[in-house]
């Protein structure tokens, strides 16, 4: 072992007293052994930072393993009372459908808006909001008619406060008083109902659907039916109401905006109809025209017709001037028949005229008719020719009037059109009025017509009949209880374990003062007694002793140290019994063995050997009161002696310090084969040390779960201080049941520890 790992470094020089056999080959043995060790425990330690010991952890709660099923059992034990004096709740369920928006039963536009298709998480989260608020659970309230008894009733307290009225009764007066006070404020009785009624409500969404569970929880079944139907309806009628509320909202809105409507319609009428009185303008046809307007427009399609009559007047009067008659003209009239008859006479004539002369009397007759046919022609020609200039002379003045009335109009037309630009603008906003009427009043009639006839978006699928109780229940309760305080338990041992500062297993021993551990002897059953055990040589006491004499034996070089000094950091750590052990299994082996009481304070080993009547011992031989035969007793044992404490000195250090003890134990080295010293504790006295720095070596002994780790390490500290050899270590009193496991080396025994032979049962390795 390093000096580092030491608690303080070990001298390297200085003297020694007289007596102290000084031989570095044993220092050096020791030295490397306690090296040895301290290097493995330093790698098991680093190999331990890198991983969870999850089997330490199991050790721990195998040994505290008592108060995590006390801790388990309070806590199941807490757990089943609460269930007891829990008030049941009981929890009814109404089933409804939320749907966007109702079946549209006539195509007329709706006051709120549509159901577009799709999933709205937004609106399903407003309708669970508005399941829950306030104003719905107050018209539940106000629907139920809660009078002050069921509020009561409902308002029971909890197991907390029933332990509380026990432990405060409330005076029949007290309660009087705040029976009164609740019921003399009505808003404040409904306030609490409303309390009640939000206090229970619950909304349990159904999953991948549109359906919606409304729960109701309260002490009374009934109830909770009552108010989870009452919820739904109530939800319903809201929703209803709110819609028939946006649609007399707009009937209303849309009435007065007719009204104002209407009124600006009559008004910009009436100053339409005064302006056009006023400006004598009238406005027929449905474009709005004034009348010279429409008079102009008539003479100019009326002026285009005769310029039209005057072009074919003037081109047929053109044709009749030039000789060519027109043809439609021509057959209107005689001239065709005449000239027919007139064909036939000259036929005639020229027939006649190869019989006879021009002048003959039967000739003449024809020639005057052809002559008088030929003055008719004429004269028909001269008909045709002179209807056709009446013609186009009547088309031609036509034509000059028509001009003539228009350009007169033109003028009053241009006098009208100036007067009609605010006839015009006055009319435009007529026409606007109007419209807007018109929109107003057929929106109104939609509104009107849709308020009633769109179906509810809200529907009840079930309703609840029963109520079903939820709670307290046992078995969760139980098992929720199990789990805490499974929980709780290995919490409280863990932080236990953590807290506990003191030395209970070998490997403690070996990590926190770095010394090796000689032997570990098990703790006596609360029957057993320290005697008994030693004196049955097949016990676990007995042959746990044994295996530390083996272990002295190969603690040096040289075998065990001659003189041993067994001494611990306190008292009551077993150093007496361990002395006298050690002390009868040396002496088992045919060595003479002398056990010196040095404890001079407060012995105890006198009494454990029964020799309380032997007045002389090491107090009188170190104060040369006696010789060292007459402090030596016999102890009843083959091979071994003991020198008791004897009388206690006033100062026991001084008496230790002297030469007297350093001469005593020259002599019996020489005497005895085994010395051992039943030593006192070393914090808080000079003595052990002083008696350590004198013998070859010292065992340290450390009871397990008692002895301090910083009082062991600073007694390591004060023995190393008086370069004590410290061999080793012994832990005693260790009881491998309630650690949890065993001590990793050496042997551990089963079957009522009891280590047998022959068909007894045996001694197992660990």
């Amino acid at each position: 072992m390093t000096e580092e790992n030491y608690p303080v470094g070990a001298p390297e020089g200085g003297d020694q007293l007289p007596a102290r056999d000084d031989r570095p080959s044993a220092r050096q043995v020791a030295t490397i052994r306690s090296a040895a060790t301290a290097l493995a425990l330093d790698i098991q330690e680093e190999l331990r930072d890198d991983e969870i010991d999850l089997l330490a952890y199991w050790h721990i709660l195998v040994k505290r393993r008592w108060m995590v099923l006390s801790i388990l059992a309070g806590v199941v034990a807490l757990s089943l009372l609460l269930t007891l004096l829990t008030t049941p709740m009981y929890r009814a369920s109404v089933l409804i459908e939320l749907q966007k928006e109702g079946n549209q039963v006539v195509q007329v536009g709706a006051v709120q808006p549509g159901d577009f298709g799709g999933w709205d998480p937004e609106f399903l989260q407003t309708q669970y909001k508005l399941i829950q608020s306030r104003s719905l659970a107050e018209r539940v309230a106000n629907e139920l008619s809660l009078d002050q008894a069921t509020l009561d009733s409902l308002n029971q307290p909890g197991w907390f406060g029933r332990m509380s009225s026990l432990l405060r009764p409330q005076s029949k007066e007290e309660a009087k008083v705040r029976a009164a006070e609740a019921r003399r404020d009505a808003q404040e009785q409904l306030n609490q109902a409303t309390g009640i009624v939000r206090g229970g409500l619950s909304v349990e969404p159904v999953r991948d659907s549109r359906l919606v569970k409304i729960n109701y929880d309260s002490t009374v079944p009934g109830f909770s039916v009552r108010v989870a139907n009452a919820v739904a309806e109530g939800f319903i009628a809201s929703g209803l109401e709110r819609k028939f509320g946006a649609t007399s909202y707009a009937k209303t809105y849309l009435e007065d905006q007719l009204k104002l409507t209407k009124a600006k319609l009559e008004d910009s009428e009436r100053k339409l109809v005064e302006f056009a009185q006023k400006e004598n303008l009238v406005n027929t046809g449905e474009n709005g025209q004034s009348l010279a307007i429409q008079n102009l427009t008539q003479l100019n399609a009326a002026l285009a017709t005769a310029q039209d009559q005057r072009i074919r007047a003037q081109a047929r009067w053109q044709q009749a001037s030039s000789g060519a008659m027109p043809a439609d003209m021509i057959g209107n009239s005689n001239i065709r028949t005449l000239q027919s008859q007139k064909a036939a006479l000259q036929g005639t004539y020229q027939q006649k005229l190869q019989t006879f002369k021009p002048d003959y009397p039967e000739m003449l007759p024809l020639k005057s008719q052809i002559d008088e046919l030929d003055r008719q022609i004429a004269q028909e020609i001269g008909g045709v020719r002179a209807s056709v200039r009446a013609e186009y002379n009547a088309a031609a003045t036509q034509e000059r009037m028509l001009i003539g009335q228009i350009s007169s109009l033109r003028s009053q037309a241009l006098d009208v059109d100036g007067r009609s630009i605010q006839y015009n603008i006055l009319k435009r906003e007529t026409d606007t009025n109007r419209q807007i009427y018109d929109s107003l009043l057929q929106r109104f009639k939609e509104v009107g017509v849709a308020g009633g006839v769109r179906a509810n978006n809200i529907s009840i699928i079930d309703r609840a009949q029963t109520a079903w109780r939820i709670k307290p229940d046992p078995l969760t309760n139980i098992f929720l209880g199990i789990l805490l305080g499974l929980l709780l338990g290995v919490l409280v041992a863990l932080l236990q374990e953590f807290l506990d500062d003191t030395l209970k297993t070998p490997l403690d021993v070996e990590q926190k003062l770095k010394l090796a551990v000689l032997g570990v002897i098990p703790k006596l059953g609360a029957k057993d007694s320290v005697m008994a055990a030693s004196a049955n040589s097949q016990s676990s006491f007995s042959e746990a002793y044994r295996s530390v004499r083996t272990s002295l034996q190969f603690s040096t070089d040289h075998g065990v140290p001659k003189t041993l000094l067994v001494t611990s950091s306190g008292p009551g750590e077993g150093k007496s019994t361990t002395a006298l052990a050690l002390a009868r299994n040396f002496a088992q082996l045919g060595k003479r063995v002398l056990l010196i009481e040095a404890d001079l304070r407060n012995p105890s080993l006198h009494r454990t050997l029964g020799l309380q009547g032997h007045g002389i011992g090491l107090s009188n031989l170190l104060a040369g009161g006696c010789t060292l035969a007459e402090a030596t007793h016999d102890s009843g044992e083959p091979g071994l002696n003991v020198i008791l404490a004897g009388p206690l000195p006033p100062n026991p250090a001084e008496l230790l310090s002297g030469s007297k003890l350093v001469s005593a134990l020259t002599v019996v080295v020489e005497r005895y084969d085994q010395i051992i010293l039943d030593g006192p504790p070393v914090l808080g006295l000079a003595d052990a040390p002083i008696l350590a720095n004198a013998v070859d070596g010292t065992l340290l002994i450390v009871n397990s779960a008692n002895t301090k780790i910083n009082a062991a390490r600073s007694a390591l500290k004060r023995l190393l201080a008086v370069r004590a050899r410290v061999v080793g270590a012994l832990l005693a009193k260790y009881d491998v049941r309630t650690a949890g496991y065993s001590y990793g080396y050496g042997y551990h025994y089963q079957h009522d520890a009891y280590y047998a032979y022959g068909g007894k049962p045996k001694l197992t390795k660990g």
